[in-house]
């Protein structure tokens, strides 16, 4: 409870995560794939929903802060576009829909449940929908507090196959990693 508090008071600035610029990975994948319906996990202020929107996609975006989804929605209202927004945890929603992607940068590195988090994948990616996730990697395996580990990484393998990964560095420094994975699809199994 005190994290999420901590964390939500750096809406009250500018996040220091909140470039407010969508990633090349992102518009790239944009560029090769047709609008659908997109699914943003842990929006914050609606940077990616915005640029999914203004690209031709039926876009949800979901945050547990309050004050982020206030300036998404801030933000999506200025540029004449419209999208659903939720107020809500991401391990814990049910929007009764599918969607042909799942974005989350930064999102999932953070999340204690992971299994809770890969669960509303299943549930809300449409057989053969992708998951494009972007988080930076712990120091060590053991390390505690937030970031990926290589384990958490065989545990959506186990649930999503992997399509491609793009290791790099964030601006502090950390190893990271853009990921691209996809739900399988019975039909085509």
């Amino acid at each position: 409870m005190i994290n999420r508090l901590l964390f939500s008071l750096w809406y009250l600035g500018r996040p220091p995560w909140d470039s407010g610029i969508s990633p090349p990975e992102l518009l790239d994948y944009i560029k090769n794939h047709p609008p659908g319906r997109a699914l943003d996990l842990g929006c914050g202020t609606g940077t990616n929903v915005l640029t999914l929107v203004q690209a031709g996609w039926q876009v949800t975006g979901v945050d547990f802060t309050r004050l982020a989804i206030w300036q998404a929605r801030r933000k999506i209202k200025k540029a004449g576009k419209q999208a659903r927004l939720l107020v809500a945890d991401v391990t814990h929603f049910n929007v009764n829909e599918r969607f042909d992607l799942a974005l989350d940068i930064g999102c999932f590195h953070g999340v204690t449940d992971h299994q809770a988090y890969l669960k509303i994948l299943q549930d809300h990616l449409q057989p053969g929908g992708h998951w494009l996730m972007y988080g930076f990697f712990k120091p060590e395996e053991n390390s505690p507090g937030p970031g990926l580990t290589d384990r958490d990484i065989d545990q959506i393998r186990k649930k999503l196959e992997f399509v491609w990964r793009q290791d790099g560095m964030d601006k502090w420094e950390r190893p990271s990693a853009w990921f691209l994975f996809q739900k399988p699809n019975p039909q085509f199994a």
